[in-house]
């Protein structure tokens, strides 16, 4: 298992939240976590849609003080 990662997306627009965390979680390695904060508020729907589609986990979506934090997991090898 890797060491957690987080990447801060604030300030960014649609679609480069989204974007960003697909390139992020393609370089750690499987089971791995990563935090990201977004306050775009199509990141909502964007980061947790390009997930299950790219087969990551979304263990936690929490709305914070004007953004939102998403703790993901970066699918197993297969």
């Amino acid at each position: 298992m890797g060491m957690d990662e987080a990447l801060d997306l604030r300030g960014l627009k649609c679609p480069l939240p989204a974007l960003l965390a697909k390139k992020k979680l393609t370089q750690l390695s499987p089971g791995t976590m990563l935090t990201v904060l977004a306050d775009d508020p199509m990141a909502v729907v964007d980061i947790p849609h390009m997930c299950h589609g790219e087969g990551h986990a979304v263990d936690s979506v929490a709305a914070r003080d004007g953004f939102s934090e998403f703790v993901l997991r970066v699918k197993r090898a297969v």
